[in-house]
């Protein structure tokens, strides 16, 4: 992809969003049930969608959240519903759409309680496991409202199970099928509340979500060395749902934190721009993230979360902003010689698109490698059983146990990732930039690159579809073939496309769910030509499948 002129820089007015335009078309725009691009479709981080392009709309929450109350009504979950939102702007319509319909249903529903009625991912994945724990019957779930680091037009609902974590595939397309029937039925048979009577409805009951997760960090985070090194630390909010959890966890603490960008400012206006023009806050991208890594050299260990805190962005004055494959890497080898209380064969969890200097990493330390399909959701079991130590995604998003290796969260947990930035430095006196390099030292430089290509609806259907038979190569970039995988390493799940090992490297394809595009992962350990030749063979290995299909 060509880098847009604007990457990087401040953004201008003339891309900054219109707000009131934007919530308008999530009233006012009806979604056609016949075009299936406006129909309900759950991805692996729920339905995504933009109120201008009808994908987004008070129709679609209407028929999801009563979908939501009928499968909780068929399995009989009869416990609470938490619900939290972000910053987006689509989030509190969504929200109030979604309570209206949730009191209409007389389900007990526990909203934000509190100065900041945002409320991050983690926090209520924390909530619902801290409410679980130790029942059987009477269970809770949750909503979360956010299409995470996407730019600001866009919207996003999310359903978690009982366990804490994102629903799984089987439930989320029976609840995607069910509320296209809704919509199809022209929403009828819904049961709604009016927003005003819905607050004070007697099911509608507030929540300290922040003040019941701070508390509880001690538990997971070396809160106390933090606090004896008196490191200076940046957190730049990126006017997120957790704005309002680093005053509180810098005071209860008694930590040394500079906040950033701590108010809610739907347009994201503050932000610098993203490679392709367009304003996303991906606290992974250096792009998006120049202006806090601009100020590097300031702080001893900084940080930035996207708009639902499930991710990290770490900064560092040796590295700027440390790749997020970097950071896992750093994280798994410290926590896992330094957390006494996991069991013994606790392993590492990685998604198959994730840096294989994790693999040897988990190989020098003598711990499992489970190695999974892209989504969270595949490391929800094993966090709650403590058989993974560590769950975590090339996306910069990840969750580890507590000290005494039982369950923290079953979703990603951009604050612990943060936090344990700092224990890290405190700990070790090296931040983890350093620490990666020295882990290159002892295992080797990998050069990782994700890049898109072309694919139409058709292509796409091969590509998810592939057998490791239909794979013809023997070799890709002068090595040979060591592995074809369309089922991941671990649990044989289907991953939705095609991964290719090698010696010296590997490649993945997988198609895109939103664009006619699919993505390539790719990594070498034998330096930048060699990933580039790499990346042209798997296009051309990927073509073949396509033309042997006649796509």
């Amino acid at each position: 992809m060509v880098l847009n002129t604007l990457a990087g820089k401040p953004a201008p007015k003339s891309i900054l969003i219109n707000i009131p335009k934007l919530v308008s078309a999530y009233y006012m725009q009806q979604p056609d049930p016949s075009q299936e691009s406006q129909l309900v479709a759950f991805g692996t981080s729920g339905h995504r969608g933009c109120a201008f392009d009808s994908t987004f709309n008070e129709n679609h929450i209407l028929a999801i959240t009563q979908a939501i109350c009928d499968y909780r009504k068929k399995e009989r979950i009869d416990g609470p519903l938490f619900i939290g939102i972000d910053t987006h702007a689509l989030s509190e319509p969504a929200f109030i759409t979604a309570l209206e319909v949730l009191a209409g249903n007389e389900i007990d529903t526990m909203i934000h309680d509190g100065g900041s009625r945002y409320t991050p991912t983690p926090s209520i994945s924390h909530a619902i496991l801290k409410y679980n724990k130790g029942i059987d019957t009477g269970l809770a779930d949750g909503i979360v409202v956010t299409p995470s680091h996407n730019p600001p037009d866009a919207g996003g609902f999310k359903y978690n199970s009982p366990n804490g974590g994102p629903a799984d595939t089987n439930i989320t397309q029976w609840i995607a099928n069910l509320a296209n029937e809704y919509l199809k039925n022209g929403n009828k048979n819904i049961k709604r509340m009016p927003f005003e009577k819905a607050l004070k409805a007697s099911t509608t009951h507030k929540y300290d979500y922040v003040m019941s997760y701070v508390k509880d960090l001690e538990n997971i985070i070396d809160m106390d060395v933090i606090k004896k090194s008196s490191l200076k630390l940046g957190a730049d909010a990126l006017g997120g749902a957790g704005l309002g959890y680093w005053e509180p966890i810098a005071e209860y603490y008694k930590l040394n934190i500079e906040l950033m960008n701590s108010y809610p400012e739907p347009t994201f206006s503050f932000m610098t721009v993203d490679r392709d023009g367009k304003i996303r806050m991906d606290c992974s991208s250096p792009y998006a993230m120049a202006g806090l890594v601009a100020l590097k050299d300031k702080y001893d260990i900084a940080w930035g979360n996207d708009p639902d805190f499930d991710r990290h962005g770490i900064v560092t004055p040796s590295s700027g902003l440390l790749n997020p494959n970097h950071y896992l890497s750093v994280a798994i080898w410290y926590l896992f010689q330094n957390r006494k209380g996991w069991k013994k064969h606790a392993a590492v969890g990685k998604t198959l698109v994730s840096s294989s200097i994790i693999d040897k990493v988990a190989a020098f330390l003598g711990k499992k490698l489970a190695e999974v399909p892209v989504g969270f959701k595949w490391f929800v079991d094993g966090l709650v059983d403590g058989s993974f130590g560590f769950g975590g995604e090339e996306s910069a998003g990840a969750s580890f146990l507590r000290k005494d290796g039982t369950v923290w969260t079953t979703d990603k947990d951009g604050i612990i990732m943060s936090l344990l930035a700092a224990e890290i430095t405190a700990k070790t006196k090296k931040d983890p930039g350093i620490l990666y390099k020295e882990l290159t030292e002892k295992f080797g430089a990998p050069v990782y690159e994700r890049i898109d290509a072309p694919a139409n609806s058709k292509q796409k259907a091969v590509l998810r579809k592939l057998s490791p038979e239909q794979v013809l190569a023997s070799e890709v970039a002068g090595d040979k073939i060591t592995a074809k995988l369309t089922r991941a390493s671990s649990n044989h799940a289907e991953i939705g496309g095609l991964k290719v090992v090698t010696a010296n490297g590997w490649f993945a394809a997988r198609p895109s769910g939103t664009e006619d595009v699919y993505k390539i992962y790719a990594e070498s350990f034998k330096g930048k030509k060699h990933l580039k030749q790499i990346q042209k063979e798997a296009q051309s290995i990927v073509s073949d499948t396509f033309k042997a299909h006649s796509v």
